[in-house]
């Protein structure tokens, strides 16, 4: 912050926090416990995928992520889902309460809130995991004509040709870009300016 490190871990998890204006205690709740016992690190023997951060006393770094919350409404994000500073502020802050409280306090360390931060994540792997608390059913009268239309472009976006809108005989080639699919990507972070 300000070209001053405020925070650090060795090994450990960066957790990136977008906190939604939908978010309660109980979203709280089941994100701690999600985090603490998320098995990504390997054991004694090698083994991948078996010990959680409390299992091997590894380290914390949260960092709240507005962005996270973004809604394109065409190239522009919008941000309109996300809680609002002063709420947002009291929320992460009751998160890393009920971090600390679960687990090490010593081990769990954040940034700045609110502050424009340079967040530099070394990934091990990479291995990036979203976490959703689940999912309150939602009353269509609520959503805003945007997020009617984000929904609306994303069911368009996932729908897959039935067997009989395609060409039966047309063999697929290795050189058809939706014969597979694969991403590349790089995670960095910026925290509320």
């Amino acid at each position: 912050v300000g070209g001053e490190q405020i925070s650090s871990i060795g090994r450990g998890l960066c957790v990136l926090l977008g906190i939604s204006l939908e978010d309660t205690q109980r979203e709280l709740e089941h994100m701690v416990r999600k985090i603490l016992n998320l098995r990504v690190f390997e054991d004694e023997s090698g083994k991948h995928w078996s010990k959680s951060v409390m299992d091997k006393q590894y380290e914390v770094l949260c960092v709240s992520q507005f962005t996270l919350q973004c809604i394109l409404k065409g190239n522009k994000p919008d941000y309109h889902m996300a809680m609002p500073t002063e709420q947002a502020e009291s929320f992460y802050n009751n998160f890393l309460e009920q971090l600390r409280k679960a687990y090490k306090p010593e081990l769990i360390k954040d940034g700045k809130f609110g502050a424009y931060m340079q967040v530099h994540i070394q990934n091990d792997g990479p291995v990036t995991i979203e976490l959703e608390s689940p999912a309150a059913t939602v009353d269509p009268k609520q959503l805003t004509k945007l997020e009617k239309q984000q929904q609306r472009k994303e069911k368009t976006r996932t729908k897959v040709p039935s067997e009989s809108s395609r060409e039966r005989n047309a063999p697929r080639s290795k050189d058809d870009p939706s014969a597979s699919s694969g991403a590349e990507g790089d995670v960095s972070s910026e925290r509320e300016p």
